[in-house]
């Protein structure tokens, strides 16, 4: 099969398409043929080795010295089950599926494996390029917003890098929610956020943080999807009893989490998933799909993540 291959740490071109044997799925595992994958800002953070502060050195011991120990990249995808592995059960042959294997990497491929675990049938309505692209971003923002926040109706809300996967789904679920939004982007998303349920935008070449703060603003909860906030920036804008939210927190913060301010890994449940999936079927979630390449347009795809410009989702399509 066909796979891309990622070696050594580095920029977009290190990403190689090679054939590699088809994996073998064991006890309790699934043989999936990818039709989507998701190309996200974690894929593009293990093939450039460029950790989140304090996490070079961790990070390189984790995931590999000089470039990932598992090689092939691509933590979300859609496709159809393969085949079965011993005790395998839940799914069927030819079934839609759509998961996430975490640092296990390997949807970036024409076939994965996973733990029957980690899958979740795939909505009739949702198609694999949809399901592939709002996991990443929404199960992010729905652990963060319904489960660490508990986001009430009424209350406010300040998302930070609003135009990406995980800002754009925040911004759709805290409207869900009943939350008033304010977004912060680039004035050329501004009609996009706006669309997607913000009440007002706030483009941050024009106004800081710090400005927002100056004036006297406070929101009961701030997320931020850049890693540009810290617990000490954060906790300024929060109103009392506020909370602050960081899943692309450094090391640091990580470790100060605590009481208002929440850090760390999204869970990646099986129901998160399948929660995901309802709201996209129903039409809360929409995905937005930015660009879709063939497997060959990895490089592509890895350069504009690097751009920082990427608004919401890319894909690509591992059979083309």
């Amino acid at each position: 099969m066909r796979a891309v291959v990622v070696d050594s740490y580095g920029p977009p071109e290190v990403a190689a398409i090679r054939e590699v044997p088809v994996p073998r799925p064991g006890r309790g595992e699934v043989l999936v043929r990818v039709v989507a994958a998701a190309v996200t800002s974690g894929d593009a953070r293990m093939r450039s080795g460029v950790f989140p502060p304090g996490f070079a050195v961790p990070g390189r011991l984790a995931m590999g010295i000089r470039g990932p120990r598992r090689r092939i990249l691509g933590a979300v995808f859609s496709g159809e089950v393969a085949a079965l592995g011993e005790g395998a059960s839940g799914f069927a042959v030819g079934e839609r599926v759509s998961g996430m294997t975490g640092a296990r990497g390997g949807a970036h491929a024409e076939h994965l494996v996973t733990s029957a675990e980690r899958l979740v049938a795939t909505p009739a309505s949702v198609s694999h390029d949809a399901a592939a692209a709002v996991l990443f971003g929404g199960t992010t923002a729905l652990d963060y917003l319904r489960d660490k926040a508990r986001l009430a109706p009424g209350a406010t809300v300040l998302v930070n890098g609003a135009s990406g996967a995980v800002g754009t789904s925040a911004v759709q679920l805290a409207r869900h929610f009943g939350a008033e939004v304010t977004a912060v982007t680039s004035a050329a998303n501004a009609e996009l956020v706006t669309r997607l349920g913000a009440a007002r935008t706030v483009d941050y070449r024009a106004t800081s943080l710090e400005h927002l703060h100056a004036r006297g603003e406070r929101f009961d909860v701030v997320l931020d999807a850049v890693g540009n906030v810290t617990a000490t920036s954060g906790r300024s804008l929060l109103t009392d009893g506020g909370m602050l939210l960081l899943p692309v927190a450094g090391l640091g913060d990580l470790l100060r989490a605590r009481g208002p301010v929440k850090a760390g890994p999204a869970a990646e449940s099986a129901a998160n998933l399948a929660a995901v999936l309802q709201l996209a079927a129903e039409g809360v979630l929409d995905p937005l799909i930015e660009s879709v390449h063939p497997l060959d347009g990895i490089v592509e795809a890895y350069r504009r993540i690097d751009s920082g410009r990427k608004v919401g989702n890319i894909v690509v399509r591992p059979g083309e």
